[in-house]
This record gives C-alpha cells, sequence and structure tokens, in this order.
C-alpha cells in the first residue's frame, strides 16, 4: 500500500503528524508492506530565502494577528508537539524559505531510496523546529545530507543549481490537483485523504480501512467462456 504526505518543513503540524502517524503504522500488522512517499508542498513559496526576524513577527506579518494571540498559538502547538516527543523552540527558529530543502529530499530519494529521503525529512523538521538551524542554508543542508550517508560535496553542487526543482513543482501542483490547501494531508493508495495531524487513532482506523478495500479477493463471476487451467490440466 502506498501512503504519500504532503508536508512542508516549515509547518509545525507536519513534525507534529509525522509522529501520529508514525506511532498508527507502527501498530499496523501489514506495515511492512506500507510504502510512505514525502511529497513537497509549500504554505508560503513567496518567503524570502531568509526572514530578518522571529516566527512571532513573521506570522503576525502574514497572518495579520496581534504577537499576542500569536503567541499563544505557538505555547498550544508547543504543547501539542511534546505530547509526541518533540521539543519545540520557537523562540530559536531561523524562518526561511523551504524550497532548497525540498529539493535536498528529492535528491535524497534519486541517490539512495526512501528511506534515506525520509531520514532527511526527519532531520530538516528536527534541525527547523528543535536545533534553531537556517534550513535554508546550503552548509546545514550539506551536513544533513552527509548524516544520513549522502556526498556533501555533491549536496552543494546539486543545491547551488537549479536540479530537482522540476520534482518539488510538481509535487506541489499534483497535490494541489488532489485537492490539498493544506498542511500535512495524507493520500493512502489514492483513495482516501487525511487532512491534518489527526490522533494517532484516525491513521491508525484510515490504514486498516483503507487495506481491507485494497486487498479484497475476486468476486467469481459465472460465465460459460472457456479458460485455461494454470496447471495445464485443460484449456
Amino acid at each position: 500500500m502506498l501512503v504519500e504526505i504532503w508536508s512542508d518543513i516549515g509547518c509545525p503540524w507536519c513534525f507534529i503528524g509525522k509522529r501520529r502517524f508514525e506511532a498508527a503504522l507502527s501498530r499496523f500488522e501489514h506495515a511492512p508492506e506500507v510504502e510512505v512517499r514525502w511529497r513537497s508542498y509549500q504554505l508560503d513559496p513567496s518567503l524570502p530565502e531568509r526572514f530578518e526576524g522571529s516566527e512571532v513577527e513573521y506570522l503576525s506579518k502574514v497572518k495579520g494577528m496581534d504577537p499576542a494571540q500569536v503567541s499563544g498559538m505557538l505555547q498550544h502547538v508547543t504543547e501539542q508537539a511534546a505530547g509526541v516527543g518533540l521539543d519545540y523552540r520557537f523562540g530559536d527558529l531561523k524562518v526561511a524559505n523551504t524550497f532548497t530543502a525540498h529539493r535536498l529530499i528529492h535528491l535524497a530519494r534519486d541517490l539512495r531510496g526512501a528511506q534515506t529521503a525520509a531520514a532527511v525529512k526527519e532531520a530538516l523538521l528536527a534541525a527547523h523546529f528543535e536545533q534553531g538551524q537556517d534550513i535554508s542554508s546550503h552548509d546545514v543542508l550539506a551536513g544533513i545530507g552527509a548524516d544520513a550517508g549522502l556526498d556533501p560535496d555533491t549536496v552543494r553542487e546539486v543545491l547551488s543549481g537549479t536540479e530537482y526543482t522540476d520534482s518539488v513543482n510538481a509535487d506541489i501542483a499534483e497535490g494541489r490537483a488532489l485537492g490539498v490547501s493544506g498542511v500535512p494531508f495524507f493520500v493512502l493508495d489514492r483513495k482516501y485523504g487525511i487532512s491534518g495531524a489527526q490522533p494517532e487513532e484516525v491513521f491508525a482506523q484510515a490504514l486498516t480501512q483503507a487495506w481491507a478495500e485494497s486487498h479484497q479477493p475476486l468476486q467469481p463471476v459465472v460465465s460459460e467462456g472457456g479458460a485455461c487451467a494454470v496447471d495445464g490440466s485443460g484449456c
């Protein structure tokens, strides 16, 4: 079964949703047969490579909200993150455009496969929300790539150009075509869509239901036509 997850590295609920989905998947009896594919999405493509200001200042400017209201919202998100073992530090967060970081995920998948891409995705989220790193920095991205087994010089060379730009844009376009307007957004076997960082139980139920529907045996159809037996006993 294929699970595709549209997600932005700059989205705090995406990291929380990742943890809740992974918890549900760890209890799913068919987990080894589930392929998870991370898809790119950008909540704010117009964001400069590096915003000179805090997360509170950025969200206040973009959403037109009172800074005190934004601080309260971030406190709530921080508490939700702590509930799944994440240590959000919005005071240290570097507000940055995520497009180049998404390109790194595609590079990792192309060179080393889905598991390496997933490791890079995890490291990018942790770097952004827990470690206060600038995920638009090519040096930071090269270090994350190196930790995942990629050659850092190759990472720098690729990111200095435009490779995988089309791949990121294709993910975003495909997500919008499927009706994705916010992230995280989970698509199971292109049959079920789950919006948001839902509770673990919701993901568990969706996995079970999607698996059952995708693996129903064929129903016999009465026919008078001839047929060949697999063992060659009749044809």
